[in-house]
């Protein structure tokens, strides 16, 4: 099974290395595979903070998640808030 979902990153530093470090490691905590495609239709897996940087999505910018294998949409739903609410970020 594969799933996708657009978000927007509303968190003012972007995809940074924090924030991707955290994306990261919660991906890795399930059994799915998950891939972060920006607008110009650069992608990367969630499983690579360096892959993740590549993508240089900043704040207003919409990402396509995706997810796909055993957990996909438990995957995809704890990415998809993790973005939403702003990598848990105070700004």
């Amino acid at each position: 099974m594969s799933l996708s979902r657009t978000v927007l990153i509303q968190n003012r530093l972007g995809l940074h290395a924090r924030a991707a470090v955290k994306l990261v490691e919660l991906a890795q905590s399930f059994e799915a595979t998950v891939t972060i495609c920006n607008h110009e239709q650069k992608e990367a897996t969630a499983d690579s903070v360096m892959g993740l940087l590549m993508l240089e999505s900043a704040q207003g910018e919409n990402i396509t998640i995706k997810a796909s294998g055993h957990q996909a949409e438990d995957a995809l739903q704890a990415v998809c808030d993790l973005v939403e609410h702003r990598f848990d970020e105070d700004e």
